[in-house]
């Protein structure tokens, strides 16, 4: 269930949220155009289930509408349907997401905006997407489905690679550091306790705060804890649903923790590299955003942004993952496709640098006599690399 949302929320649009529409902006028309095409009708079903009013009050599109922007695009220039669902329980955000849905579908967008929450619906959209490709975008002000509720859906409901299955879903870092200090605590809420062992399919979380109770240094080892938790939940969401899953931080500024964790699943080798091309791009306009934010307030300082210089990223990025290819080929001694070892190509650069990087790289391991392939003529994620001996 959400918790609900400050008055001043939808007045703009905060950093962390600039973050995480970017990405969903950039990877939700790919992830329509490359499953939608293949699909029989064409149609591709998408469900925000946390949509709240849409738009900001400002005028900035928000989830909801940059969901329903997607949609229209995809009709006009691909003739693709992106059928989307929202879901807002509250009344007076729901009213504001109404009128916003209303207006595309005036412009042939289909779509549907429920009032109530995300469970209550969830079934009736995997059976409409029972023979198409479905993203489900779950981005909470709180606590997550359960991890029991999503495993239903990724790995009984919807199992197979084909029509795909991705999520996008916020798991919520600050709720992580409220509820282990209620472990913590010998007044602790056990309610509350209960609700996030159903978020984590288990108690095996609180075992992370308990140590830290004993710890001398009991902030930092709780700040550990979170960090510790956060990627347990990953680890086991993968195992249970058999998805390929990633983990991003998102904070408000690079001197703050994460106040949430955006993880993504797939089956698609296509799919997690698109993602982390997304991520990449995202994190660069976050950080223009943040410049541009600090030197609107007269914050800007050398001391104040710690932004990488991007080319120097890039520089470093290159001759590493270079590397990375000589190995992959190494150790396969056979062709290979680089959409189909992702997390290999990219190593420590995966979401830090973008696809054109890899190219680079293909092409200083190419000089360097590793490989007959150059990568010319073919996008980057579907060139096949060649072991030195092989002719390409």
């Amino acid at each position: 269930m959400s918790s609900g949302t400050g008055g001043g929320y939808w007045a703009d649009k905060a950093l962390p949220s600039v973050f995480k529409h970017d990405l969903l902006k950039r990877y939700l028309p790919q992830f329509g155009g490359m499953t939608g095409t293949r699909s029989r009708d064409k149609r591709v079903v998408y469900l925000d289930g946390y949509a709240g009013e849409g738009r900001y009050e400002n005028g900035d599109p928000a989830s909801g509408e940059i969901a329903l922007q997607v949609a229209k695009d995809l009709r006009t220039s691909a003739g693709l349907t992106l059928e989307c669902f929202f879901c807002e329980p509250q009344a007076k955000s729901f009213d504001r997401l109404h009128e916003v849905v209303h207006q595309y579908l005036a412009r042939g967008v289909r779509a549907h905006a429920h009032r109530g929450e995300v469970d209550g619906i969830l079934d009736r959209v995997v059976e409409r997407a029972v023979r198409e490709s479905l993203f489900l975008f779950l981005d909470p002000t709180g606590l997550v489905l359960p991890q029991d509720r999503l495993v239903d859906v990724l790995a009984q409901k919807r199992p197979q690679k084909w029509p795909p299955t991705e999520l996008l879903m916020n798991f919520s870092m600050m709720a992580v550091w409220r509820l282990g200090g209620h472990v913590r605590s010998p007044k602790g809420n056990e309610k509350s306790l209960q609700r996030f062992d159903d978020v984590c399919g288990g108690t095996w979380w609180r075992e992370y705060f308990a140590d830290a109770v004993a710890s001398h240094d009991k902030d930092g080892a709780a700040e550990d804890a979170i960090e510790a938790v956060a990627a347990e939940y990953a680890r086991r969401l993968e195992r249970r649903t058999g998805m390929l899953v990633r983990s991003v931080p998102v904070s408000h500024s690079p001197r703050k923790r994460a106040v949430y964790r955006l993880v993504f699943a797939t089956r698609s080798p296509y799919g997690l590299w698109v993602f982390g091309d997304t991520v990449a791009r995202a994190r660069a306009t976050w950080w223009e955003t943040l410049e541009e934010r600090e030197e609107d307030d007269g914050l800007f300082s050398m001391a104040s942004v710690t932004r990488p210089d991007p080319k120097e990223v890039e520089a470093k990025a290159v001759p590493e993952i270079a590397e990375n290819l000589a190995k992959l080929l190494a150790r396969t001694r056979r062709p290979v496709k680089l959409v189909d070892h992702t997390l290999e190509v990219f190593g420590a650069f995966y979401g830090q640098v973008t696809e054109p990087v890899v190219r680079q790289a293909v092409r200083l391991l190419h000089e360097q006599g590793g490989t007959p392939s150059n990568g010319v003529g073919v996008r980057t994620r579907e060139i096949t690399l060649y072991p030195g001996n092989l002719a390409a």
